[in-house]
């Protein structure tokens, strides 16, 4: 853009133009086609093998009655070789009064294990990409896989997708 800018010489009457021109620089946003990304999920059917664990306690009871001496201190809660034992006390008024060890109650602890197969139903997704250009025309990308392991029924998806979409703008270099 051109402007002009009149100016005159002192103690003269003639006029010299100056010109001056000015540029400016715009960027715009020119849209080269665009992307369609869909997933697919498909299923895969596998058994999972795992042990269960289960713990009982068998409970028996066994009499003592013996008496506790004056002074002596009670029995306490107490494992034994893998075995709770459980004091279980009483005062029986005679003459006079007497702590007495009426039975204690022992705990047995076992462990079993069970191999089970329980079916269960695995998905897999995998990317679909299609550019489609300025005139309509569709290309499909070939699909992305999740990066799902079939031996690891824990994995996670972890599919990634480069290079998708690009911009291109006029002006810039």
């Amino acid at each position: 853009m051109a402007e002009a800018h009149p100016r005159s010489l002192p103690g003269s009457d003639a006029v010299i133009e100056l010109v001056e021109e000015t540029a400016r620089v715009e960027k715009r946003l020119v849209e080269t086609g665009r992307v369609r990304v869909s997933t697919r999920t498909e299923t895969t059917e596998q058994v999972l093998r795992e042990t269960l664990r289960a713990d009982a306690v068998g409970v028996t009871r066994v009499p003592i009655d013996r008496v506790i001496a004056e002074g002596e201190t009670p029995p306490q809660v107490r494992d034994e070789g893998g075995v709770t034992i459980i004091p279980i006390l009483e005062e029986v008024l005679v003459v006079e009064k007497r702590l007495v060890l009426k039975e204690e109650i022992h705990i047995r602890r076992t462990t079993s294990g069970e191999d089970v197969e329980v079916p269960i139903t695995l998905r897999r997704q995998s990317a679909v990409v299609e550019r489609v250009s300025p005139e309509g025309e569709i290309t499909e990308t070939p699909a992305v896989e999740t990066g799902y392991d079939s031996n690891c029924p824990t994995s996670a998806p972890v599919g990634q997708i480069e290079g998708l979409h690009e911009r291109r703008m006029a002006g810039s270099s």
